[in-house]
């Protein structure tokens, strides 16, 4: 492991890789330390049963504009831009036509509310319709897109995102994890299973250095790129120097929220058509959102969000593997309880180096972000989707916070090393 790199970048997920692929060809010398076994972060292909599948991020949001993109374009990796399912109820099973028109109508002006007269407090329930018959559907968008409770989503934020989202969506059949964790540069030197344990300010080496201790030894260097997740940040596994809790507090204003995702395989001869979507319960907002045989695979799979995401890390999978079978046999009949067979189940809360899936402002605290933003003494630098302004919760905004950080490294060392 390299002792004195000029800059280190603590985590090897989208951020981390943005940004060691920006200081590449630079001149400064780059360490990236990892404590998972594997790089990508909260992307994360499996290899299963012959099917490549994204236990985390899963589609190249906003993909007209996403670099990720771009980066798969140039790696000759094949992406399918064809739309997806969402929005469509597979013969309209549990969820008619008329009921999913006015589902969205009251999702439409509910977004526009919160676009045009936001409320004071800033609290996205706040802007739900008294009474409105769609509430309990608007909490499980809330928990698939925030992985939290309306309650607890500030609206300014939610609205940052709306707007600056392009509504484009593909997807990449060998992976979205995949194609993260095979962007490293060429040469990076990366140190997996290396999780740090303690940033100190380095005084020793004059004044304007930083100490990172790991079960491998310190690691001294000019600067470090800190691309933890939030929960990492404002927690304890490492021990951070005081000058750094304005960007604790931070942290612990943009919490990540709870999301999980389910895979059931599916055995012989089933009704369920390749490519179609069915939403579990639309009245229920800790509900199953299934899409069916994607790629034409015999998979389905099941992406929870709030409540559903977290009854998943209380009860375990296994429960939740049950009810993802009831709402699937009450749909399609009992019949098709024969061929579904649990395969595959995240565990993003129980990961204690990532602690939760994707960031998410609490009410009143959308300038957290900006805030975590901020550069330290010219010598830390923070990315991660949680510091981007309009794209957090995404592997792009990501990848995005950790060029800017590098970038801002750059901006720093780069003279002196002249």
């Amino acid at each position: 492991m390299i002792r004195e790199p000029d800059i280190v970048v603590v985590g090897a997920g989208a951020a981390g890789i943005g940004a060691a692929r920006r200081l590449a060809g630079s001149g400064l010398s780059t360490l990236v330390l990892e404590a998972l076994p594997r790089p990508g972060g909260r992307a994360w292909t499996r290899e299963t049963s012959g099917m490549a599948l994204d236990l985390g991020c899963g589609w190249l949001h906003s993909a007209d504009r996403n670099p990720w993109t771009r980066i798969a374009e140039d790696a000759g990796v094949a992406i399918d831009r064809s739309p997806p399912a969402w929005g469509n109820q597979f013969r309209d099973l549990g969820f008619p036509a008329s009921e999913r028109e006015d589902a969205a109508r009251a999702l439409a002006r509910w977004t526009e509310r919160l676009a045009t007269a936001p409320p004071a407090s800033d609290r996205a329930s706040d802007a739900l319709e008294p009474d409105g018959p769609w509430t309990a559907y608007l909490q499980a968008v809330s928990g698939y897109l925030s992985g939290d409770e309306l309650e607890r989503v500030s609206a300014r934020d939610y609205s940052a995102y709306d707007t600056a989202s392009t509504e484009c969506n593909w997807r990449l059949p060998a992976g979205y994890g995949a194609l993260v964790a095979a962007s490293l540069p060429p040469g990076a030197a990366l140190r997996l299973a290396t999780p740090v344990t303690a940033v100190t300010l380095d005084s020793q080496r004059g004044g304007h250095h930083v100490a990172l201790r790991t079960a491998d030894g310190t690691v001294h260097a000019r600067a470090a790129i800190l691309s933890v997740s939030t929960h990492v940040l404002a927690g304890d596994a490492i021990a951070w120097p005081a000058a750094l809790d304005p960007w604790r507090d931070a942290a612990t204003r943009l919490p990540l929220g709870a999301n999980e995702k389910l895979f059931l395989a599916i055995d012989g001869d089933s009704p369920f058509a390749p490519e179609s979507h069915i939403l579990g319960d639309p009245r229920d907002p800790a509900t199953g959102s299934y899409y069916i045989r994607p790629f034409g695979r015999p998979v389905i799979e099941c992406f929870l969000g709030g409540a559903g995401a977290r009854a998943v890390a209380a009860e375990g999978p296994g429960p939740a593997f049950a009810r993802a079978i009831d709402q699937l046999a009450a749909l399609f009949g009992p019949a098709v309880r024969g061929c579904l067979r649990p395969l595959l189940a995240s565990d993003w809360a129980g990961a204690a180096t990532i602690g939760g899936a994707y960031s998410h402002a609490l009410p009143g605290q959308a300038d957290a972000r900006p805030a975590l933003a901020r550069p330290f003494d010219d010598r830390l630098f923070f990315a991660g989707e949680a510091t981007h302004a309009t794209d957090f919760s995404t592997a792009h905004g990501a990848y995005a916070s950790g060029v800017r950080a590098a970038e801002e490294a750059l901006a720093v060392l780069t003279p002196r090393a002249r």
